[in-house]
């Protein structure tokens, strides 16, 4: 399984996880809309095992085309996160649920051998019980989360003996990327505390699930790795550290050492809190993230100090719903 299709691989996760792939041995397609630009992979960018195919993910014809050859589909491809999303509800459902259906239908007709698909936490909505796990209902409380969990019911019931499937319900992906964004939980508050010697915390007690870049890229690396038996038809939730929004706020203060930086907390009508166990995919696969919360933060500082992140608070390219208001897609 040498041939790996990426979709939305030049994303904030896929910027860091296609050099992995490359380091590895892979040959790697991306394919993308390139709207942060084609730049993202560094050193990588014209590596002879990278071909970058920029096109919208909904063309059949060009997608058709594009799996020529694939054994693997990582498909990261999306509108991310609950505003982007809402910003036009018709888009979202034709790119985060008809594409992937339609994406899933032309793998298995293709050939390809796995199908790795990148759901979200956020399926299981707001929970009582103290761990949740993969066994629990799923209620997701928006049209985000409403299609991850709609496509993961369509894999699950189209998976075969020869087409693994495998479904990946990460936590808040938080550190530096070259494709970074800034609208995720511990960075922004990172970046307002860098740039504004002040976080704004909206509530407070609400937990949310993180997970370090790194360790997510390797747990797909990793992944390739294991037989077929293991993963197929399987579903992890991939996360390490649950925190709340203020207990973030305090470590971002401590970690980057300013005693300038303020704290804010304001009220909040959002009081959805989420939270993962991750017991499941330690037990079966024996994947242990390595990477904190506390080393995120230092990363960001770090880039930031390094002039890696120019314009931080004004950057559209930062910020998902922002760049989806400049375009007309």
């Amino acid at each position: 399984m040498q041939n790996i299709l990426i979709t939305g691989g030049a994303g904030y996760v896929g910027s860091v996880l296609v050099p992995k792939l490359i380091k590895k041995g892979y040959f790697v397609k991306v394919f993308d809309w390139f709207i942060y630009g084609d730049k993202v992979f560094g050193k990588f960018t014209n590596n002879p095992n990278l071909i970058r195919v920029k096109g919208d993910i909904r063309d059949k014809k060009l997608m058709k085309k594009t799996l020529e050859g694939i054994d693997v589909v990582i498909h990261l491809a999306c509108i991310s996160n609950d505003p982007s999303f809402e910003l036009d509800p018709k888009l979202g459902k034709s790119v985060n649920y008809d594409a992937t259906l339609q994406l899933l239908d032309l793998s298995k007709n293709k050939e390809v051998k796995r199908f790795i698909y990148a759901s979200s936490s956020s399926v299981y909505g707001v929970k009582k019980q103290a761990k949740v796990t993969e066994r629990l209902v799923l209620e997701p409380l928006t049209d985000y989360s409403k299609y991850k969990a709609l496509c993961e019911k369509y894999i699950m019931d189209n998976g075969k003996k020869d087409f693994t499937t495998l479904i990946l319900r990460p936590a808040t992906v938080c550190g530096y990327s070259p494709r970074l964004r800034l609208d995720l939980t511990v960075n922004l508050l990172t970046i307002q505390a860098l740039v504004n010697k002040k976080m704004t915390v909206f509530g407070g007690s609400q937990l949310r699930p993180n997970i370090h870049i790194e360790d997510m890229t390797d747990l797909y690396v990793k992944i390739l790795e294991y037989p077929d038996r293991l993963i197929n038809g399987k579903i992890y939730n991939a996360g390490y550290e649950n925190y709340s929004v203020l207990e973030i706020a305090q470590m971002v203060k401590r970690v980057i050492g300013d005693k300038r930086v303020k704290i804010e907390v304001t009220s909040s009508p959002d009081n959805r809190s989420y939270r993962i166990c991750s017991d499941k995919i330690k037990k079966e696969l024996g994947f242990v993230p390595s990477h904190t919360v506390e080393e995120a933060i230092a990363d960001l500082k770090k880039a930031y100090v390094e002039d890696k992140i120019p314009h931080p608070l004004t950057g559209n390219r930062y910020y998902n719903i922002k760049t989806m208001q400049k375009l007309s897609l």
